[in-house]
């Protein structure tokens, strides 16, 4: 038994990296099939595709989003469809957005997801303007038959001023 143990030692060195490079493009597409989750749960409203919007939410009651004031918690799936009214009406026009410093992490089990990023989700009200601009952005989802469902978001605005981005470096002329 004493001269397999080396042997299973080698074996495991040689086969663990290898099990772990396997793994990394899975978890990418993962991560691509959580972020496209995460874009359909904003982008859905430029063309109102209320589907796509409830094929990327759960519909627990458990369900909850904080905005950024404390009147407009949703907790359920319930008072989420309520919200419905106002982005089907004529008058709500999504007008763009843009999602920045997106970090999305997946856990061990590959079933639970949780990312962070900077919004922001522009639209009009009867062609009056409206804009989240440099929203803070957490959720969570779930890996549930196969698809991502959002299962909690939370939004919030700093109270400091987002600092300005360093301009790219030039590169010298010759």
């Amino acid at each position: 038994m004493k001269r397999s143990v080396p042997g299973l030692v080698v074996v495991l060195l040689v086969l663990c990296p290898l099990a772990a490079a396997a793994a990394e493009p899975a978890a990418g597409g993962e991560v691509a099939a959580v972020e496209r989750t995460i874009h359909a749960s904003i982008g859905w409203a430029a063309t109102k595709d209320r589907a796509l919007l409830e094929s990327v939410m759960s519909h627990d009651p458990s369900f909850f989003i904080f905005h950024p004031d404390s009147k407009s918690t949703v907790v359920g799936w319930e008072p989420m469809e309520k919200l419905f009214a106002f982005w089907m009406d004529p008058r709500f026009k999504a007008t763009g957005y843009a999602i920045r410093d997106l970090r999305i992490n997946l856990s061990r089990s590959g079933d639970v997801s949780w990312f962070s990023a900077i919004l922001d989700d522009c639209g009009e009200w009867d062609s009056k303007a409206s804009c989240w601009k440099d929203v803070r952005w957490t959720g969570v989802l779930e890996k549930r038959n196969g698809a991502w469902v959002i299962v909690q978001m939370h939004f919030s605005f700093a109270k400091d001023p987002q600092p300005a981005k360093p301009a790219a470096a030039e590169s010298p002329q010759s």
